[in-house]
C-alpha cells in the first residue's frame, strides 16, 4: 500500500466529511433558515445516545486511521494491502460521498440530522429513495469501506464496524419507529416495497401493514 494511496484516502474522506456535514448544513440553513440539526438524545444510555456516540467515534477513528498509518503508529495490515484493494478503496470513497451528496439533495427541505419527535417533515420516496430507504447511510458505509480498503489497519476496520453498528441501531430502533408513528400507513407501504439499505432487502412484511 503506497503512501500516495493512503494520503489520498485521508484527503478524500476528510473532504467528504466536511462537504456532507459542514457545507450541507450551511446550504440548508441558507435555503430554509434551519441547520437541519436536531441534535441527539441527551438521555444518557439511551439507544439514540449510544448510536450518536458510536457514529461520531467511527468518523473520528476513520479520520485518524490513515494519518496514524502514515506516521507508523498503526501499521497497515499487509494481508489486506495491495494495489488492487487500494484502487478499489479510492473508487468506493468517491462513489460513497457522491452518493451521500446526491441523497442529501434528494431530501431537500426534509434533510435532518437526528430526530425531533415534535417535528413532521415530508416523507421523501422519490429519486434514490425509491430504491432504498436510507441511501445516505448506505453511501456513507460505502465510503467507510473504501477507506478500510485503501488504508487497511485495525483502526480503520474498527471504524467501519463501529459505523455499521451505529447505523443499524439508529435506523432500526430510532428513525424507523419515529417514521412509523409520524407517517403511519404511508411509511408502512413505502417500507414494504423499498429495501432498508439495499434494494429489496430489509423490507417490512406486508402483513404488518394490514394489522395497523
Amino acid at each position: 500500500m503506497t503512501t500516495v494511496v493512503i494520503t489520498s484516502a485521508f484527503l478524500l474522506y476528510a473532504t467528504g466529511v466536511l462537504v456532507a456535514f459542514g457545507l450541507r448544513t450551511w446550504l440548508h440553513y441558507r435555503r430554509t433558515g434551519s441547520t437541519g440539526f436536531n441534535g441527539f438524545s441527551t438521555q444518557r444510555g439511551s439507544l439514540e445516545w449510544w448510536a450518536a456516540r458510536m457514529f461520531t467515534l467511527a468518523v473520528l477513528a476513520a479520520l485518524a486511521a490513515p494519518a496514524l498509518a502514515l506516521s507508523g503508529v498503526v501499521p497497515i495490515l499487509a494481508a489486506l494491502a495491495s494495489p488492487w484493494t487500494g484502487a478499489a478503496g479510492l473508487v468506493l470513497l468517491v462513489l460513497g460521498f457522491v452518493g451521500t451528496m446526491a441523497a442529501q439533495v434528494s431530501m431537500g427541505a426534509s434533510w435532518r440530522i437526528g430526530v425531533d419527535e415534535a417535528e413532521r417533515t415530508e416523507l421523501v420516496t422519490a429519486g434514490v429513495f425509491a430504491w432504498v430507504r436510507n441511501p445516505i447511510f448506505t453511501a456513507m458505509a460505502t465510503s467507510q469501506l473504501g477507506l478500510a480498503l485503501a488504508a487497511p489497519s485495525v483502526l480503520s476496520l474498527l471504524a467501519l464496524a463501529c459505523l455499521l453498528i451505529a447505523v443499524q441501531v439508529q435506523v432500526r430502533r430510532v428513525e424507523e419507529p419515529y417514521l412509523l408513528r409520524t407517517h403511519l400507513l404511508v411509511y408502512h407501504s413505502y417500507a414494504a416495497r423499498t429495501g432498508r439499505f439495499l434494494p429489496r432487502l430489509g423490507r417490512l412484511p406486508t402483513e404488518t401493514i394490514t394489522h395497523k
